[in-house]
């Protein structure tokens, strides 16, 4: 007879790039968690993409001390862990100095710090959430490349698109039976599962939440149970935005709506001249090429924006038009809301809702005019700018904007710029396979 593992519980930290961090401590002793007597050090929350605190850019590491941080659980967010040992569970908790400030770093105190000024007016965000991602084979560490599931394939060639192709949903039945059934242990309101365009693409639809904070977790949540069912089957799960060169990007798109304290829509244009709609709208657009980096935080985000795609490569907005950055699926009525189509899946949902919704809270402050909508079959109108193909690019847009530091604070705004410019100008420096291919036989 073998001794039974002991359950846990993990709390965990959202950093910069969307990734969880955090500590893993026995059920026994979890009393310690809601004590708030957790500690990791709050540098945990400068990491960037190879793990590297940057010390020698953000000063926030051993120069120092590198202090510890707490670590204050959300109850809200106590979900059960269906793959770890029976009665195992996780809390997501949010950064705080150790005299009981939120921290600056911390993406979640970052969106909370803005839906404060939404209650400043008496306002609630409802938000929900689309959330795009492929599921692989389990090589791609051998051979260095993703591979679509072996049931998808024909002869080592994906077997066609697959856009609302059930029998795809069949083939892979049992992984997704499996991520919806996680979802509903974990409370997450997980909707309707789509095929999408890519071999293995598959797209999660998320209910609306009057909890924008809420349907943020919902989201990284929802991109773990993911990825850890796809273990469970041999295989991997990627919210990378372009993982294949030839297939479609996956992306994150955000329905928004604002409700005042009586519970009413005050998107809703009631037949009349939509003024708040036409107005947050604008928010939205004016503030999008300040904002990108957090739409599409790494070099490979910048593959997904490609002409002819449905990934939006101009900054305009549209009724129903799904070629759009900005499209409003309903003008009238309780449903009134924006779609927000510019992410890609490999956006922080937490960044990504501060951005969205300090657009929005921008067109609430005053009038503005997103001018004429683009119709379907049409090029946009005349004057209207386009988001930018470049990492870079996008980095100094970001780190100029005054926009973004009114939203994300003076400091988040350089910590975030200086770290994603030392990745843009590592991408930049990196020969790759394609430069040796093209150019070294014929130059």
């Amino acid at each position: 007879m073998t001794d039974r593992i002991e359950p846990h519980i993990e709390i965990l930290l959202v950093g910069m790039n969307g990734d969880l961090r955090g500590k893993r401590i026995p059920k026994s002793k979890e009393k310690k968690v809601w004590d708030r007597l957790v500690r990791l050090p709050s540098s945990t929350q400068s990491l960037d993409i190879w793990g590297d605190d940057n010390d020698d850019i953000t000063g926030l590491s051993l120069t120092i001390g590198d202090p510890d941080g707490q670590c204050i659980p959300d109850p809200r967010s106590v979900a059960p862990m269906p793959w770890g040992p029976e009665g195992s569970s996780q809390v997501l908790a949010t950064m705080h100095e150790m005299d009981g400030s939120p921290s600056f770093m911390d993406p979640r105190a970052i969106l909370a710090n803005l839906l404060k000024r939404f209650d400043e007016l008496g306002l609630t965000p409802v938000v929900a959430t689309e959330l795009e991602f492929y599921v692989m084979q389990d090589d791609w560490r051998e051979t260095g490349r993703p591979r679509p599931p072996e049931k998808l394939m024909y002869r080592d060639q994906p077997n066609g698109f697959q856009l609302y192709d059930m029998s795809a949903v069949d083939a892979l039945d049992e992984y997704l039976q499996t991520v919806r059934h996680w979802a509903k242990l974990q409370d997450i309101p997980a909707d309707a599962t789509t095929a999408e365009f890519g071999p293995g693409q598959f797209e999660i639809n998320l209910l609306h939440r009057a909890d924008a904070l809420a349907a943020a977790d919902d989201c990284i949540y929802l991109k773990r149970i993911a990825e850890q069912a796809a273990r469970k089957y041999r295989m991997k799960s990627t919210c990378m935005a372009k993982p294949y060169g030839d297939q479609a990007g996956s992306g994150l798109h955000v329905h928004a709506s604002i409700i005042d304290r009586d519970g009413n829509n005050i998107l809703d244009a009631k037949g009349s001249d939509p003024v708040k709609l036409k107005s947050v709208t604008a928010g939205m657009l004016q503030t999008m090429r300040d904002a990108q980096l957090i739409f599409a935080p790494f070099a490979n985000s910048y593959r997904r924006f490609q002409p002819g795609s449905f990934a939006p490569v101009d900054i305009d907005w549209g009724l129903g038009h799904r070629g759009t950055a900005v499209r409003i699926p309903d003008a009238n009525g309780p449903a009134a809301r924006v779609e927000h189509r510019v992410a890609g899946a490999d956006a922080n949902p937490y960044l990504l809702l501060t951005a969205i919704l300090g657009g929005m809270l921008m067109g609430l402050g005053e009038t503005l005019d997103p001018g004429p909508a683009t119709e379907p079959g049409k090029e946009p109108p005349e004057g209207t700018k386009r988001l930018t193909h470049d990492f870079l690019t996008a980095v100094e847009d970001f780190s100029a904007s005054p926009f973004i530091r009114d939203v994300f604070g003076a400091r988040y705004q350089k910590l975030y710029g200086d770290t994603k410019r030392k990745e843009a100008i590592t991408y930049l420096r990196t020969v790759s396979d394609f430069d040796y291919q093209t150019y070294l036989p014929r130059i």
